[in-house]
């Protein structure tokens, strides 16, 4: 089980493509600004299974090309969200997340949950929205100081590589 604030079919401003997106509730950042405020609730939406989740995306292929974890903060349900991120990439989707911790964070974390996830997440954007920076901000972040990585590269590169788009 899961707590699921929100899902879209399908989306084109949550990563590259046409993807599914999944909310999950609860996230400490409180980013002012937030677009999710109400996500930040970690009682808000609801308790789903994760194959009900997984089902609904698979509803959506062909017409998807991946997924988007997002939120409230994906990272909080790490444990949960690895899971789906499993069964998301059995068929052959790419996955996409949203966090408001940084690749550093999350990469030195005590918490092993965190650090699986991120091994099986494509493209991660990293860092807490800044209200004061939406201005100049790159397609698919909030604000500029986010950054879109490629989470295998700078695995094997031990360095942050972003995407390029």
């Amino acid at each position: 089980m899961m707590r699921i604030a929100g899902f879209l079919d399908n989306s084109l401003v949550n990563g590259v493509g046409i993807r599914s997106v999944v909310f999950v509730s609860g996230c400490n950042h409180n980013c002012d600004g937030c677009h999710n405020k109400e996500m930040q609730d970690y009682n808000y939406g609801d308790e789903v299974e994760i194959d009900d989740v997984f089902e609904r995306i698979k509803s959506n292929v062909p017409l998807i090309s991946g997924v988007t974890f997002s939120g409230g903060e994906p990272f909080d349900s790490a444990k949960e969200l690895a899971i789906l991120a499993d069964k998301v990439k059995s068929i052959g989707l790419n996955l996409w997340c949203y966090t408001g911790y940084t690749y550093e964070e999350i990469l030195h974390s005590d918490d092993e949950a965190k650090i699986i996830l991120l091994n099986k997440v494509d493209v991660l954007v990293d860092g807490k929205f800044d209200k004061n920076l939406t201005e100049d901000a790159p397609k698919y972040v909030g604000s500029s100081n986010q950054r879109i990585i490629d989470v295998e590269k700078s695995m094997y590169e031990k360095r942050v590589v972003e995407v390029i788009l």
